[in-house]
């Protein structure tokens, strides 16, 4: 990367793809082992979903904040504050684990973690969005998220992989790492990233409450009351439901499905697994976007999410007809997690591109940020609610329940698409 090409359009997506990408490398290294390591630490299952869901408060709790300083101060100095306190917290997890601090220690850990986190979801795609319209850029957007999704998901698959083979060392050492790669990806940052099409206005704490009630407005404004986006964010609600406990549930229910708990590297595997199918599923975006199908949006968003929360619900069934260790079952929940990878790699870009779409430029890290804010919401219940169930009854019928639940995304799609179809000379909508 050349930081003078950073105002072409070419050079901002470079950067925007390098960014993600590495991002997504030094935070996925734990993702494989996340779970083991703390069931390792003396967790059971449902406290592990408990400091999971606690992550997902703290950026309820932060997203708005964060989102004042994406939207003041800029987009770059968001993303550097969020890369920081990754580092830190992965450092104090460790500790928890180290000095036995207990569920305590993991749950402080995964507050800080979730603040870092806030201060990148949105701001970094705003980012983009608003640097390429600056620079002139006139091509589709999904294509962008969709070939950088194709990276991201590379870069999870050698993240995972190597996390998994690194905690057969110790499950500890893929904590370092990650610090290690954020140190890398702070510096790449602050190196090649420049607010473009955005201008920095000053931040002062003692404003930041108004700051919050604004952004919140701004959010309720152009997100909430707008016919399109208000669907669309309730569906973030129930895939932020589903997709924590199926990613993080994942690893330790494949290891029971086939009677192998100690195999650390299948974790990291599975893992790899999901960003494989998830690499399938952006590499088709292309061509669904200039297909008859790739007119609406909505209706590409519909039917895929159909399938992931089907391919959900036959997860669990799995499980709950084997009632054990059985290999064809163990085949099957790899089957249905390559299905609902695939189908997830399809609408995270189309989904990005649709609703960047109906954001104007100067709330689009506020409405970004809102989204992830319904996100979270569903994502701590979800964890905890299906956490107790795991807990309680087995993960295989917290998968079922999740899948269940999930399809409610289906009937807000088709009101997405309703919503955003154009009226005929009569007055009639397509």
């Amino acid at each position: 990367m050349n930081p003078s090409a950073s105002r072409t359009p070419v050079g901002i997506q470079r950067i925007y793809i390098s960014l993600s990408a590495l991002f997504v490398a030094a935070a996925s290294v734990i993702w494989g082992v996340n779970t083991l390591f703390l069931l390792d630490a003396g967790l059971d299952i449902f406290q592990v979903m408990l400091v999971n869901a606690t992550f997902s408060a703290g950026q309820i709790v932060f997203e708005i904040p964060t989102g004042v300083v994406a939207d003041t101060v800029g987009r770059r100095a968001s993303f550097l504050l969020g890369i920081g306190s990754l580092a830190v917290a992965t450092l104090i997890y460790v500790g928890s684990s180290v000095w036995h601090l207990g569920l305590a220690g993991f749950i402080l850990a995964s507050v800080l973690l979730g603040f870092g986190f806030t201060c990148q979801t949105g701001a970094v795609d705003a980012w983009m969005v608003d640097a390429l319209d600056a620079s002139g850029h006139t091509g589709s957007k999904d294509h962008v998220f969709a070939r950088t999704g194709i990276f991201v998901n590379i870069s999870m698959l050698f993240g995972t992989l190597a996390g998994g083979l690194l905690g057969q060392i110790s499950l500890a050492v893929p904590y370092l790492v990650r610090t290690g790669l954020l140190v890398v990806a702070f510096f790449v940052t602050l190196v090649f990233m420049r607010d473009i099409g955005f201008q920095p206005r000053p931040f002062h704490i003692s404003r930041l409450g108004g700051e919050s009630r604004a952004i919140f407005a701004a959010g309720v404004a152009h997100g909430w009351r707008h016919p399109v986006i208000r669907p669309l964010l309730f569906t973030s609600l129930l895939n932020g439901l589903l997709l924590w406990y199926f990613f993080y549930a994942s690893q330790p229910y494949a290891l029971e499905l086939l009677g192998r708990e100690g195999l650390v590297w299948v974790a990291g595997a599975i893992t790899a697994l999901f960003a494989v199918s998830g690499i399938g599923g952006n590499a088709v975006v292309d061509r669904i976007s200039k297909s008859a199908w790739g007119a609406s949006p909505a209706r590409v968003l519909l039917w895929a999410s159909l399938g992931t929360s089907l391919s959900a619900v036959g997860v669990g069934v799995v499980g709950l007809v084997s009632s054990g260790p059985h290999p064809a079952a163990f085949v099957l929940f790899v089957v249905l997690l390559g299905v609902y990878g695939f189908l997830d790699g399809i609408i995270r870009p189309v989904r990005q591109a649709y609703l960047n779409e109906h954001i104007p430029s100067a709330q689009r890290a506020t409405v970004l940020s809102f989204d992830s804010f319904f996100a979270d919401i569903g994502a701590v219940g979800g964890q905890l609610g299906l956490g107790y169930l795991a807990q309680n009854v087995s993960k295989a019928a917290a998968y079922a329940v999740g899948g269940l639940i999930h399809l409610l995304t289906v009937p807000l799609y088709g009101r997405t698409g309703t919503a955003s179809a154009p009226r005929s000379t009569e007055g009639s909508r397509d």
